[in-house]
């Protein structure tokens, strides 16, 4: 579920960007510094993109892709088994009254922005693109 369904519509509040940020910090220095007593999760460098918070701020989704991409479905496992450290580990260091239950997912902004230039790359669509715009509004003659 998007933000804006779960939000009626909207983006997401101000105040859930804010917290969304926090957490994504937060997480990211954990597992650049290894901070989680888990050596198999610590030897994996992964990239926490973005963190989305539910409106109730009870659950936050943080979009993680591993270094180069691989072993993903390793680091996500990895994560999930250690929910409870880092979930721990961010009521230590930020002033959240609540902590929120953490989710994993595969940050796949990347491939989409690959796939969009695939797109644009493609012979036609870039004929249709850089066709000039036609101005049929407007003419008062």
């Amino acid at each position: 579920m998007s933000n804006a369904s779960a939000t009626g519509g909207r983006g997401p509040s101000q105040r859930q960007l804010r917290v969304g940020e926090l957490i994504r910090r937060t997480l990211s220095e954990a597992l650049m510094q290894g901070e989680i007593h888990d050596p198999d999760l610590n030897r994996l460098s992964i990239t926490v993109g973005e963190v989305r918070v539910t409106p109730d701020m009870k659950i936050a989704t943080a979009y993680v892709l591993p270094l180069g991409g691989q072993h993903q479905d390793e680091a996500i496992a990895l994560l999930a088994k250690n929910k409870g450290e880092l979930r721990r580990l961010l009521g230590r260091k930020t002033e959240l009254r609540f902590t929120p239950d953490l989710r994993f997912r595969i940050d796949d902004t990347f491939d989409r922005m690959d796939e969009t230039r695939r797109l644009f790359s493609q012979e036609q669509v870039r004929r249709d693109v850089e066709a000039p715009a036609t101005d049929d509004e407007g003419d008062d003659t």
